[in-house]
C-alpha cells in the first residue's frame, strides 16, 4: 500500500489508478471492514490523527478531484463520508523528496515522458491534505 504525500498531479495514469485503489483499501481498513493491512505503516499518520476516517475521506476526495480533472471516471460514491476541507496532516520536506525519488524510479521504467517532466520540478507540491514542514524522511518509511 502506498499513500503518497505528493500531489496526485505528478502521478502517471497507472500511479493515479493505483493510488485510488489503495486509498479505498485504506478507507476499509480504517473503517474496520477488512482483516488485512491493519498494521500497515502507511496508515500510521492517519491512525494517529483525531479522526482517521474523515481524513481518509478527504484524502480520497482530493484524488477524485485530480481524476476528474483528467476526465477519468472514478466513482465519488465510494468515499465513505462527506469530506471536510480545512483539516491537514503534516509531512516533512524529506518525505516529499523521498517520494519524488521513489516516483522517478518508477517512471523511469514505465513512462519516460512523465519521468522527464518530473525531473524538471524543483519543489513538489504535497497532496492537498498535507502541510509541509522541515525535516527528514518519516519514520514509517525507513
Amino acid at each position: 500500500m502506498r499513500l503518497w504525500s505528493i500531489h496526485p498531479k505528478y502521478l502517471d495514469a497507472k500511479g493515479l489508478v493505483a493510488l485510488w485503489r489503495e486509498a479505498l483499501l485504506a478507507q476499509k481498513v480504517l473503517s474496520g471492514q477488512t482483516r488485512g493491512y491493519t498494521r500497515h505503516p502507511q496508515l500510521i499518520r492517519f491512525r494517529e490523527s483525531s479522526n482517521p476516517k474523515k481524513l481518509m475521506s478527504l484524502y480520497l476526495y482530493f484524488i477524485y478531484e485530480e481524476a476528474h480533472r483528467r476526465n477519468y471516471q472514478f466513482d465519488k460514491n465510494k468515499i465513505n463520508s462527506k469530506p471536510r476541507p480545512g483539516i491537514q496532516l503534516v509531512v516533512t520536506r524529506g518525505q516529499i523528496q523521498f517520494e519524488k525519488d521513489h516516483l522517478l524510479n518508477k517512471l523511469k521504467t514505465r513512462d519516460l515522458e512523465n519521468f522527464e517532466k518530473l525531473l524538471k520540478v524543483k519543489r513538489m507540491q504535497p497532496h492537498s491534505l498535507f502541510r509541509v514542514v522541515p525535516g527528514e524522511r518519516e519514520h514509517w518509511e525507513r
